[in-house]
C-alpha cells in the first residue's frame, strides 16, 4: 500500500568490511558484468553469422569473427587487470570480517563496537568505546612469507621483516583517531581521548615498551589484554554518551549518502 512505511525507526549500523564489499560490488556490476555481457553478445553474433553461412542466408562470418576476437581480447585483458584488485579486496574484506567478529566478544565486557565508520573519502574499519576508552581500529590483512614473518613498531615507525611498507599505516591510523576525536568533541561537548590501534591478523608482532604509547600495533588476540591493562578508564555514562552520538552521526551520514545516490 502507498501509505505503508517501514516499522524500523533507525537504519541498521554498518557491517565489518562493508566499504570494501561495496567497492567489490561496484567493480563487479560496473566492469566485470558489462565485459562478460559484451563477450556473450560477440559469441552470439558470431554463431548467428556462421549459422546463416551454413544455411544459405547472406553471411558475414568474417565480420562476426573480427568483432568476436576484438571484444573477447579486450574483455579478457580488462578482466586480467581487474582480478588482482578483486583478490586484494576479498582478502581485506575477509580480514575486516574476522577482526570484526573477534571484536564482538568485547561487548560482554561493556564495550560498544561500531564497524566501517565512513568519513569524507575514507573509512575507519572499527571503533571501540568502553571502560578502557575510545579506540579506532585499522585492520591490515597483508600476505606474509612462509617463515620469518614479523612486524615491529618502535613508537614512530613500523617495519615488516625490517623493511618499511610502501604506505605508512601509522599516519593513516593517527589521522583516523584525530578525525573521530573532533567529531565526538564537537557533537558531545566533551573532550574525549581517542587512541589509534592497528591490527595485523595472522602476523607476529614484536612486543616492545614503545608499543604501549599513544598507538598500539597488535595481533587481534592481544587486544583484550591491552584493554584490561589500560590505566585510563571512562565512566559508563561517558561510554553511553559517546556511543549514542557516534551512532547518530553514522545514521545521519548514511541518509546523506542515500540522498546523493538518488540525485
Amino acid at each position: 500500500m502507498k501509505n505503508d512505511k517501514t516499522p524500523l525507526k533507525d537504519r541498521p549500523l554498518r557491517n565489518p568490511g562493508q566499504s570494501i564489499q561495496d567497492e567489490r560490488t561496484d567493480i563487479l556490476f560496473d566492469k566485470f558484468i558489462p565485459l562478460v555481457t559484451a563477450v556473450v553478445l560477440a559469441w552470439l553474433f558470431m554463431f548467428i553469422e556462421w549459422g546463416r553461412y551454413f544455411f544459405s542466408s547472406p553471411p558475414h562470418p568474417w565480420t562476426a569473427s573480427i568483432v568476436f576476437v576484438t571484444v573477447t581480447s579486450y574483455a579478457a585483458w580488462k578482466i586480467f587487470k581487474l582480478t588482482p584488485k578483486m583478490r586484494a579486496l576479498k582478502l581485506a574484506e575477509d580480514g575486516e570480517k574476522v577482526v570484526g567478529q573477534y571484536l564482538e566478544a568485547l561487548r560482554e565486557s561493556g564495550y560498544r563496537i561500531f564497524h566501517d565508520v565512513v568519513g569524507q573519502g575514507f573509512n575507519i574499519d572499527h571503533v571501540i568505546i568502553g571502560p578502557a576508552g575510545i579506540f579506532t581500529v585499522e585492520t591490515k590483512t597483508w600476505n606474509k612469507p612462509h617463515s620469518n614473518a614479523h612486524i615491529r613498531f618502535d613508537g614512530e615507525n613500523l617495519s615488516i621483516n625490517g623493511l618499511n611498507p610502501d604506505r605508512d599505516p601509522v599516519i593513516q591510523a593517527k589521522a583516523q583517531a584525530s578525525w573521530l576525536r573532533e567529531i565526538l568533541n564537537e557533537s558531545t561537548g566533551e573532550k574525549f581521548a581517542v587512541r589509534p590501534v592497528i591490527l595485523f591478523p595472522g602476523w607476529y608482532i614484536d612486543d616492545s615498551r614503545e608499543n604501549k604509547r599513544d598507538l598500539w600495533v597488535l595481533a587481534p588476540k592481544a587486544l583484550p589484554h591491552y584493554l584490561e591493562n589500560e590505566k585510563t578508564k571512562i565512566e559508563p555514562e561517558s561510554v553511553c554518551l559517546a556511543a549514542s552520538h557516534l551512532a547518530k552521526f553514522i545514521r545521519s551520514e548514511e541518509r546523506t549518502r542515500d540522498k546523493r545516490k538518488i540525485r
